[in-house]
């Protein structure tokens, strides 16, 4: 009964009036709306689609007349498709009114040669998240309802292509549900997007614009949602490089990742992103556009259900919120800056506020482990240590993201709102552990890759290129990535990068250097020159807070030397010079620098003086005798004696 609608319009002088009347179970009706149509609809002979089929004598002059199609879906869309008759034979114009987002988009699409007659009429099919619009022979387009305010969201195919020559040449007409009449054997078609064929196409498209548009068509028309993403993976794995206007693995997250959980409410779309594309400027060819603005339909009852509801809510969503009301990270990026501030600085505000954050960030590791538990076990080693910095990352996302949709979804338990938090941010974490899998897979990598003595593989590097990819993916959109996921990119950048493009890539943020890949790469590598050199690089760039830890476990003379020079900047720091006799006890020092003595002494009387002073936490042997053997040490290394 919810399609027993009948839309009519009312011709006047001034302007024509879309109306729309529901027929009720108990035999009752109402108007339901008035939306204004600015189209010419003045001919006295108009072919009314949706109405009925016309005498099939008058099949053949069809292209004469123009034609209006009425379409809607469960999600409260309302779109109406017209098109004019047919002035040239150079291009055809079609207009369609997005009702429910408050605009129309005029296409015009070349056909190519003034000899290209068109002999059919244009058919407009109604299949769910999309409206597809073919002239046999000529183009088939896909359009996006769902998200049409860019043009890459919709599929354009012209010419010579495999699915114009499917699609029958015969008059269809679409039906409710995705059903389709053929007006000529009388048969009734269930339509539907074929999902092999949309994955073939992916592989085979050369144009940005489609892989965008089919990418979206596949996540969002799908029924074995972890069957297709596999598919688009294994594609993103041997094309991440091929897309200029777009971030690939970007635009699969975030498309992924929306759809993933958009079943749990209809108000989802206005509140997450589905793309991380914002503007589209480049030519789709054979393809012109024109968007206008249009007037809201003026809803005449104030009762609403089922399909009127998400249609009103849609409305007073274009009427009311303005900007859009999709979700960013702005926040979450400043106050993560914030508290790794306040980290540094040793000024961090209550434990009690970060445990929540981390508490947060448990929940959604536990969630995904609980999402895999069917799965194969990883072979990538992510989730094996701490990473306090992702996982505060990972805690602040949920609680922005949760602050954000409670706000905003109405009339929906928290619960389930929470949940939805944690289901989207753990598909945001699967999916780059996913892409990571399947390359790690691909080049059957296996954990030996972990350690630092021995050379770097062709597999390596390719590895090394798909992180590095994910990192820049992730790092624009400010999203968290797997806890492990840097130590397992800086292992492979040791072991792939020479030293000056290493350091260049540590120096300019690529590279973060955890204490767990660091400790590591001390332990594994030997002291011969070319290691020293990388270790004191590498130690030179580590924090203060993990340098003092790492320099512990480097028995060398540079590392003596680093531990030194931190014990001698404490003790000096707060330092006030007194008068000291000008003779100095020879009879305790082993050998007479002058220089060196007297700095040792003035240690000495200051260790001596306030013991509190010279502690070195987790390091008691650090003292005015451990300072002078480290500079002597050292000395002797750089003279090469």
């Amino acid at each position: 009964m919810s399609e027993q609608r009948l839309y009519y319009i009312d011709l006047k002088k001034s302007r024509s009036t879309l109306k729309c009347i529901q027929f009720c179970a108990d035999e009752n009706f109402n108007l339901m709306f008035e939306a204004p149509l600015d189209i010419p609809l003045s001919d006295s002979v108009f072919k009314l689609v949706n109405f009925g089929c016309d005498d099939i004598q008058d099949q053949d002059k069809s292209s004469k007349y123009p034609m209006l199609c009425i379409f809607t879906n469960h999600t409260g869309s309302l779109c109406v498709c017209y098109s004019p008759k047919f002035d040239s034979w150079e291009q055809i114009m079609y207009t369609v009114f997005y009702f429910h987002k408050g605009h129309s988009k005029t296409f015009t699409a070349a056909l190519g040669s003034a000899d290209s007659h068109v002999t059919k009429d244009i058919t407009f099919l109604n299949l769910d998240y999309y409206v597809a619009v073919y002239l046999p022979g000529h183009f088939f387009h896909l359009l996006n309802i769902q998200h049409p305010d860019l043009i890459c969201h919709s599929l354009f195919l012209t010419g010579n292509n495999e699915v114009i020559d499917m699609l029958p040449h015969s008059p269809l007409q679409s039906l409710s549900g995705s059903l389709v009449l053929n007006w000529c054997s009388g048969k009734l078609y269930r339509a539907f997007l074929n999902q092999s064929y949309l994955l073939q196409f992916l592989w085979n498209t050369r144009l940005d614009c489609e892989k965008i548009a089919v990418l979206h068509c596949v996540l969002s028309c799908g029924q074995d949602p972890q069957f297709l993403e596999a598919k688009i993976i294994q594609w993103i794995s041997e094309n991440v490089s091929a897309c200029h206007s777009f971030d690939l693995i970007q635009e699969f997250i975030i498309a992924s990742s929306y759809w993933s959980i958009y079943s749990e409410t209809s108000d989802i779309d206005k509140l997450l992103p589905c793309s991380s594309v914002l503007t589209w400027n480049a030519e789709i060819p054979g393809i012109t556009l024109a968007t206008e603005e249009i007037t809201l339909p003026l809803m005449k009852v104030h009762s609403f259900k089922g399909y009127w509801e998400k249609l009103n809510c849609n409305l007073e969503y274009v009427k009311y919120s303005k900007p859009q009301l999709h979700y960013n990270n702005c926040m979450v990026r400043r106050e993560w800056h914030s508290l790794i501030s306040e980290e540094k600085t040793g000024k961090r505000r209550s434990n009690v506020y970060v445990r929540n954050i981390l508490d947060n960030a448990i929940k959604v590791i536990s969630n995904l482990e609980a999402r895999n538990l069917v799965s194969e076990p990883r072979l990538t080693p992510l989730f094996q240590e701490e990473d306090n910095h992702q996982r505060l990352l990972l805690g602040l996302m949920v609680s922005e993201l949760k602050d954000h949709l409670l706000r905003h979804l109405q009339g929906v338990e928290k619960k389930k709102i929470e949940q939805m938090v944690l289901d989207y941010i753990s598909k945001l974490l699967d999916l780059i552990c996913q892409i990571l899998e399947t390359s790690w897979r691909k080049h059957n990598l296996h954990p030996w890759v972990l350690h630092f003595n021995r050379q770097a593989s062709a597999a390596e590097f390719a590895v090394f290129h798909i992180m590095t990819r994910i990192l820049e993916a992730t790092n624009s959109l400010f999203l968290p990535l797997p806890p492990g996921f840097h130590t397992l990119h800086t292992i492979l950048g040791v072991h792939c990068l020479p030293l000056h493009s290493l350091l260049h890539y540590i120096d300019n943020g690529v590279l973060l250097l955890t204490e767990t890949a660091v400790i590591r790469l001390m332990k594994d590598l030997d002291n011969t020159e070319k290691n020293e050199k990388l270790k004191f690089s590498i130690i030179v760039r580590l924090p203060p807070v993990i340098g003092q830890k790492i320099c512990r476990l480097w028995d060398h003379p540079m590392s003596s030397n680093i531990i030194s020079r931190n014990h001698v900047k404490r003790l000096l720091q707060n330092y006030k010079k007194q008068p000291q006799s000008s003779m100095i006890d020879k009879s305790s020092f082993s050998i007479e620098f002058l220089p060196l003595n007297y700095f040792i002494a003035t240690l000495t009387d200051i260790e001596s003086s306030n013991q509190a002073l010279y502690t070195f936490e987790g390091h008691d042997n650090v003292d005015a005798k451990f300072v002078e053997e480290a500079a002597l040490k050292h000395t002797t290394m750089l003279l090469g004696l």
